[in-house]
């Protein structure tokens, strides 16, 4: 009888461990992605500046109830270059690649990053600029820009800055002319498999036969 119990119990414990299934990793929730240049572009933040050609790392660095902080990295992940208030916008089909959206630039400018996706996910991240930088942006786009009239001296200031919009004038213009709102999902975003769990379901129920094959031995 010990032994028919501590058989019975090894199965349960591998039919339970089989339907752990693996959970998000890092990248997912921190949405880390490798982003390389062709060409100088310009950022803002803490540490606003014209990063030149090369290949940088993105990183969501916290995530608020209305806003996100979003740092940029060297290759290697040593250096910050700069760390973004960003929030959250929007669009109809995500894509499989990252996407980084730019504003347009008088020529011989570097190009501003506007927005930042994440590859499969359809919300993404509209950057904040400074107030005069905003509006300069947005005379040579001729359309809104996002901007905060708070200095970005450091982390915890962007926490907590107040985010607005102008247009090109210098009129203050809703934030819902520059972002888009969450449009209606016909499903529910997913992380990918590689690989169907029917396997997992199938040995599953093979275990199980065999536990009902041991109690009825040993109850016999």
């Amino acid at each position: 009888m010990k032994l028919f119990t501590k058989c019975l119990i090894v199965v349960c414990v591998l039919a339970v461990s089989l339907f752990v299934l693996p959970g998000a990793s890092a990248d997912d929730w921190n949405k880390k992605t490798v982003v390389t240049f062709s060409a100088p572009v310009e950022v803002p933040g803490v540490g606003a500046q014209v990063l030149p050609a090369g290949t940088y790392v993105f990183k969501i660095m916290d995530s608020l109830s209305d806003r996100h902080i979003v740092q940029i990295f060297n290759e290697d992940q040593t250096h910050v270059y700069t760390t973004i208030l960003a929030i959250p916008n929007y669009r109809l089909h995500a894509t499989d690649k990252t996407v980084i959206t730019f504003k347009e630039r008088a020529q011989g400018e570097p190009e501003a990053i506007r927005a930042w996706f994440y590859p499969g996910a359809q919300s993404g991240e509209e950057f904040v600029y400074p107030k005069s930088k905003a509006l300069e942006l947005a005379k040579i786009a001729n359309e809104p820009v996002l901007e905060t009239p708070t200095p970005m001296a450091d982390v915890e200031a962007l926490k907590t800055a107040p985010i607005e919009a102008v247009n090109p004038a210098g009129e203050p213009v809703p934030v819902a002319e520059v972002v888009q709102a969450p449009v209606q999902i016909a499903k529910l975003e997913t992380l990918p498999q590689t690989a169907s769990y029917m396997p997992l379901l199938f040995c599953a129920g093979m275990l199980s036969l065999a536990a009902a094959g041991l109690i009825t031995k040993y109850s016999s």
